[in-house]
């Protein structure tokens, strides 16, 4: 009956990872919590359940656009709901409560403030309510993100009814002590615990450090211009400037903030949603169950307050499971601006003495962890699930740091003066003092201080801002420097400081090269392909836009959003099954027995039309039997292509010069791969791997880690010239003889032929 339900309403031919023991245990009359990422399917394990429970389900939701989004969603798919809340007027509200009485409706969402008003309260006391569903849970506690006052009546509703219901609660981010307070304040009964992993295969993290951020995001949108994105800015200022940047420089662009009136708000939001424009700007207002499944990217214009309220915005991104893009865009400025907001925050005042020193010191350390992803060189996805209490590798092949090339330097000498600077000055200081005291630098801060007395005053001027600050943000990390809990983030020393002015072993720091800047080319790049059409055939791309086109009619016809008629995903797979049959169609991802009734038989008109209903002749490229192999919802892990690997067609591709880089023989043996079917090649890869032949090998020089030729790797093929940079300084660069570029295909080989095994 589950799958039959999955099948004819949501169009899914099996359940997503952890939703179907959610069911049961709902099904079988138990609580439940469950924690689960955004987009891994929270609504399906309370919404089925509901249709297949005797009465009615009361969903207590936060936000109205959220219960309107839900409920044209199920109304669509063929399941009878409603809301109840402030929009409606109260002969509305009085004549919904009568069709659910009479059982029109097995689903009703209801704002919290309503639960005890004595309309709903004599509804629910004389209605067959078989479930309580609290959605976004971490509303309920004080020490969630968005703690919500009226969320505490939930339990006095729940008592006040003739028989108590099942009760599960749902939320996407919440930590060990918001599940602890969830469970307390709904005081749930033996309830079925699960947290889901926390990890989005599908997202692909960044950080980028810069100034100019404007720019980066014009960039950005302007190779993206057909994806479906959100950009958040701290502030309602930030907002407004760059919605007026962006819709002068001609993008499709929307913004919303809550300084802006509801109706404009409320407009502003639906012609997100619907489509009508491309990009919303918003602060963090804006999104709270937002259920649109096709956006592509979610930009950060500014560092957010707390990694709770980072992943759960980044979360919006590829709620359809395709592949998607999240990037925030760091400056040292943002600490400032979120300190300012954090000081001035309002919701302060309704707290004890104690209460609030609490608070404050929470929320100060949610903004450091905060800060350490956006400055650490590690894993940023492993970081996010660390966060969260779950294990991660320590490299996930799909986030700008385990793509980058990071450098190491011996920082000992640095460490210990940081330790020496820390010490003399009595830890009275914090990062930005004491890094501007190794600096030497003459601010009337450092004077006033007495801070250029210092013994260790300018001893690390060499090194620049950027390294020692590294350093200290290392030092933080490894526990040889903690941080006071308040907004002075003081340095002091830990039981491993003095370790650092005597060990033998170097105090090795890893930094991101300095990359030259490069001039605008000025070539738009407008039309590039999304992520999500990546895997198709030219022809495919092409059905692909014609179907985006038919599903923005047909969503205008009937006033839904386009992602209620068909997600991205579901189009994508109409591309890539061309179904010419109503079974056929049937076989397509999130197309059920409803939106077939609905919908299917106008898409397969197109198709049909389209491709004059022979697949093989309209698109000789598409490989039928190469889909029916695989179903696209476990095709290369959620979009994910697969490792590199040395294939025949690339090396009889590979071409021998007598001389070149590693670089440009890299880019060589990349343009000879599908790029739709695999990741690339690295130049880190070959490198680790001429470390470990012995054929180059790591020397610390003046400080900083080289890479050096050895006698093996002459031998090999290889050999170094020295060059002068643009700035008149020397460096050396390795060359590849043709003995050297074989002996590397030699070796991506052996590499590839050992990741097969594995």
């Amino acid at each position: 009956m589950k799958k039959q339900t999955l099948k004819t309403y949501f169009g899914y031919d099996s359940f997503r990872p952890g939703q179907e023991e959610i069911i049961d245990h709902i099904l079988a009359e138990q609580d439940v919590l469950a924690v689960m990422p955004t987009g891994a399917g929270k609504s399906l394990c309370y919404q089925l359940p509901a249709l297949l429970m005797p009465g009615i389900t009361v969903v207590v939701s936060p936000l109205i656009s959220l219960m309107m989004d839900q409920v044209k969603a199920m109304n669509e798919a063929g399941i009878h709901a409603a809301y109840i809340n402030s929009s409606l007027t109260e002969n509305q509200i009085a004549r919904a409560l009568e069709l659910a009485k009479a059982g029109q409706y097995k689903i009703i969402y209801v704002a919290p403030e309503r639960l005890e008003t004595p309309r709903f309260l004599d509804f629910a006391c004389h209605t067959e309510i078989s479930m309580i569903t609290v959605d976004e849970a971490h509303c309920i506690s004080q020490w969630g993100q968005d703690f919500r006052p009226s969320y505490v009546k939930i339990l006095s509703f729940i008592r006040q009814l003739p028989l108590r219901p099942v009760v599960s609660a749902f939320t996407a981010t919440a930590t060990e002590r918001v599940r602890e307070d969830i469970l307390s304040s709904l005081q749930l009964e033996h309830p079925y615990e699960t947290v889901a992993g926390f990890d989005r295969e599908n997202l692909y993290f960044e950080v980028q450090k810069t100034e100019d951020k404007k720019e980066r995001v014009r960039t950005y949108l302007e190779s993206h211009r057909e994806d479906s994105g959100i950009i958040y800015c701290a502030t309602r200022k930030g907002v407004d400037e760059l919605y007026l940047y962006l819709d002068n420089s001609g993008f499709s662009v929307g913004r919303y903030h809550a300084g802006m009136g509801a109706e404009a708000r409320r407009t502003s939001q639906e012609d997100f949603i619907y489509d009508r424009v491309k990009v919303m700007i918003a602060t963090n207002a804006f999104g709270m169950g937002i259920d649109k499944s096709n956006v592509r990217c979610v930009l950060h214009y500014n560092m957010p307050q707390s990694m709770e309220n980072y992943y759960q915005e980044a979360g919006r991104a590829g709620r359809d499971g395709e592949p998607a893009e999240c990037i925030l865009y760091y400056s040292p400025q943002d600490t400032v601006i979120n300190r300012m907001l954090l000081e001035s925050k309002e919701d302060y005042r309704e707290y004890t003495a104690d209460e609030l020193r609490m608070i404050q010191a929470q929320d100060m350390e949610r903004l450091r962890k905060m800060e350490v992803y956006c400055t650490t060189t590690k894993c940023l996805r492993a970081y996010i699930l660390n966060y969260f209490g779950e294990n991660a590798e320590e490299s996930c092949g799909n986030c700008s740091n385990c793509l980058e090339e990071f450098d190491e330097m011996d920082a000992s000498e640095a460490a210990g003066d940081v330790v020496r600077c820390v010490r003399s000055c009595g830890q009275r200081f914090g990062v930005n003092v004491i890094a501007g005291t190794l600096l030497g630098e003459n601010t009337a801060k450092i004077r006033n201080y007495r801070m250029d007395q210092s013994p260790v005053y300018g001893k690390q001027s060499k090194m620049g801002q950027t390294l020692v600050k590294e350093v200290i943000r290392t030092m933080l990390e490894r526990g040889y420097l903690r941080q006071t809990q308040d907004k002075y983030s003081l340095l002091k020393l830990t039981e491993k400081s003095e370790q650092l002015l005597d060990q033998e072993s170097p105090f090795v720091i890893s930094y991101k090269k300095e990359k030259e800047k490069k001039k605008d080319s000025g070539k738009s790049t407008a039309g590039r392909r999304s992520v999500q059409t990546e895997e198709l055939t030219e022809k495919g791309r092409e059905l692909f836009e014609e179907l985006r086109r038919l599903r923005m009619e047909l969503a205008r016809g009937r006033s839904v959003p386009p992602y209620v008629v068909a997600s991205d995903k579901t189009l994508r797979d109409m591309c890539v099954k061309l179904p010419l049959t109503e079974s056929e169609m049937l076989d397509v991802n999130g197309m059920g027995a409803k939106k077939l009734e609905q919908y299917g038989g106008i898409f397969l008109e197109k198709i049909r039309e389209i491709t004059g209903g022979n697949r093989e002749s309209w698109d000789p490229d598409h490989n039928t039997d190469a889909v029916a192999e695989t179903p696209l919802t476990e095709k290369k892990a959620k979009g994910r292509k697969s490792e590199f690997r040395l294939t025949e067609e690339i090396l009889d591709g590979i071409r021998y010069v007598p001389e070149i880089t590693i670089s440009d023989f890299v880019a060589r043996i990349n343009e000879l791969r599908d790029e739709k079917q695999m990741k690339r090649l690295t130049i880190k890869q070959l490198t680790e791997i001429l470390l470990e032949e012995g054929c180059l090998e790591q020397r610390f020089q003046n400080g900083y880690t080289r890479k050096c030729l050895t006698e093996k790797g002459r031998e090999a093929g290889i050999r170094t010239e020295e060059r002068i940079s643009s700035k008149g300084n020397p460096y050396e660069v390795f060359l590849y003889t043709e003995k050297g570029q074989k002996y590397l295909v030699k070796l991506i080989k052996r590499m590839s032929e050992k990741d097969r095994e594995l």
